[in-house]
């Protein structure tokens, strides 16, 4: 009995994607090292990973191979104004985004100015994202200019920003664009005195893939650059510096940008100095997430401390992370992080609530069939703070994108999130008459609409879906990167392919085929409600006869499907269980596929 190759493949929930097979060794003395076990060689094969220049650059980043931030365009005409303000004692604010990126990036200009002049005259700005929404609203700009600010920076927000930028201008308010949102037309751009964004038109910048908190990032180190007028920074803005890299590493994952390039660059390298932060704001987000003392990689990042910091912009006031993450004292910094955590909570009974009901639209208006491949819904009592979050969990669920509006009486507000390959800013700007204003990239945005106009924006948008997405890509997919044996996954092995993190979109966890196993027992529900699932299974290869433990978690539905002898194709990530001061191997279940 044999089973099809995994790119042919469809298991019990998904599609299988499968790299073709990979015979060939990787280039010899890469980085000068030992080469990586086969194993690993076929995972960068199958990533496109062959040159050993590359593979080097890959497997070990070093922070000298960041970009010049002078290549960015606009740059230096921002940083000349910030340090002109700064010298003149004029007021500045940062005005930044209410989610993880946004906040993350004000602070790190924050703290990058307030070491080269700590009297600077500087306050932070973040919207309220239920009262004001989301970019530069024009009334904040007046009411900053009010208050004596004379130089405005935003951070993560601004680029479609041309109403703003007007008022901005009539106002005698120098506003400072940095920006990594997808571009409007070029005419379109704003009259800002300055923009700061890697894609802007004749752009020669060489990644254009960075987060807002990695364009401030940029920024705060060309204003170091600039201060010192050399490359060789002050030794007091250099440590800032490299202090200000786990916060862009916060940034970079929570904004589900590629994992690769310099984003990998600063992920890494924040990620390392993460647990050792001087910053009270870190260390009190961190301490309350109960991550003290415990390696802290991407996925506790994404789903522990995000969420945690995201709560307070969904639930009350982003300004409140910003002052954690910026001058609040250490017990001030602890009771914030304390407060994010209980809106978290409520953030998810609030979340779990709106799903299931969105779930049960989306099934009773048929949204989830191959007709319409885009699902549009709307209610009065969805929390627009929450809706994006949600559509991210439909959009796993049903596989195709998801838009989820709180409808007003005189405004719908809500979010859009997508499938690989499907640009839901394009559908957006396709749709774009039926909208009020709307703002993002190919795979999450936000957008305004009237009552009115809803039902026609929903064909609308469906249609442009269903132009443009393939009935079978509905079914959720899942990449394997190459076929394995559970004799190779020893802990060594297992360990050397976890060295390729940070792990997230555009480098995602490396997935592995098990072909043939053979469950041995029967699967066992697990968890308080019997949920997930545990099984053993064995492999029969030439070369021995493997076994391993395998946990599918929120699995128990199939245990049905499943029976002791079965032979299964198994697609895996592979962990390191630690018990007792011991360490095996075990696998994590993405997908089971029953032989024929």
């Amino acid at each position: 009995m044999t089973c099809e190759p995994p790119r042919q493949s469809r298991g019990l929930t998904r599609r299988w994607i499968g790299a073709a097979p990979h015979t060939a060794s990787l280039p010899e003395n890469v980085a000068g090292s030992v080469p990586p076990p086969p194993l690993v060689q076929r995972v960068l094969q199958a990533r496109g990973l062959n040159d050993a220049e590359e593979i080097a650059r890959f497997c070990e980043p070093r922070l000298t191979d960041l970009h010049d931030p002078g290549l960015m365009p606009g740059i230096d005409t921002a940083v000349r104004r910030i340090i002109d303000a700064v010298r003149h004692d004029e007021l500045i604010a940062i005005y930044g985004d209410y989610d993880v990126d946004g906040v993350t990036a004000t602070a790190i200009l924050y703290h990058t100015i307030k070491t080269a002049a700590p009297n600077a005259r500087l306050r932070t700005y973040v919207p309220h994202r239920l009262d004001e929404g989301y970019g530069i609203n024009c009334e904040a700009l007046r009411q900053l200019r009010n208050e004596g600010v004379s130089v405005v920076i935003s951070v993560d927000c601004g680029i479609t920003a041309i109403e703003s930028a007007n008022t901005a201008r009539e106002i005698g308010l120098d506003l400072i664009v940095t920006d990594h949102h997808s571009l409007p037309a070029a005419s379109q751009l704003p009259d800002a005195f300055a923009l700061v964004h890697p894609r802007l038109p004749g752009s020669s910048y060489p990644f254009s893939e960075l987060c807002g908190a990695g364009v401030a990032f940029k920024v705060a180190w060309r204003f170091a650059t600039a201060w010192c007028n050399s490359q060789r920074v002050s030794a007091a803005l250099q440590q800032t510096l490299i202090n200000m890299l786990p916060l862009a590493a916060l940034g970079t994952i929570a904004d589900v940008v590629p994992l690769v390039g310099e984003n990998r660059i600063l992920t890494a390298f924040g990620l390392r100095r993460l647990r050792e932060s001087p910053l009270p704001g870190l260390r009190a987000i961190i301490e309350t997430s109960g991550l003290a003392g415990e390696h802290i990689d991407s996925e506790k990042v994404g789903f522990v401390i995000a969420p945690r910091l995201n709560a307070c912009g969904r639930m009350g006031h982003a300004a409140e992370a910003v002052r954690m993450l910026t001058d609040a004292p250490p017990d001030e910094a602890l009771a914030i992080a304390r407060k994010l955590a209980a809106q978290n909570t409520q953030r998810q009974s609030v979340e779990r609530a709106i799903f299931e009901q969105a779930a049960r639209m989306a099934e009773d208006q048929r949204m989830i069939g191959s007709d319409r491949r885009a699902i549009v819904l709307a209610h009065e009592s969805w929390h627009p703070g929450v809706v994006g979050i949600v559509c991210s969990r439909l959009v796993e669920r049903f596989g195709r994108p998801a838009i989820l509006l709180q409808r007003q009486p005189d405004m719908c507000k809500g979010s859009a999130r997508s499938v690989d390959g499907y640009s839901i800013h394009e559908a957006l700007c396709a749709t774009s008459r039926y909208l009020q204003g709307f703002g993002g990239h190919a795979a999450a945005a936000g957008l305004t609409l009237l009552p009115q106009d809803l039902e026609a924006f929903a064909e609308a948008l469906i249609a442009h879906a269903n132009e443009r997405i393939a009935p079978e890509s509905l079914v959720p997919a899942i990449t394997i990167d190459c076929e394995a044996t559970i004799a190779e996954l020893d802990v060594v092995t297992v360990m050397k392919l976890q060295r390729l993190a940070p792990f997230g979109r555009g480098n995602r966890t490396p997935t592995l085929c098990i072909r043939g196993a053979i469950m041995q027992d029967p699967p066992k529900q697990m968890g308080p409600e019997g949920k997930h699932l545990q099984m053993r299974v064995r492999q029969e290869t030439d070369g021995g006869i493997g076994r391993m433990r395998a946990v599918w978690w929120r699995g128990a539905e199939h245990a049905a499907s499943m029976a002791p002898g079965m032979r299964l194709d198994l697609a895996i990530e592979p962990k390191i269980n630690e018990w007792n001061g011991a360490r095996s191997v075990e696998a994590e279940l993405r997908d089971v596929r029953v032989c024929e």
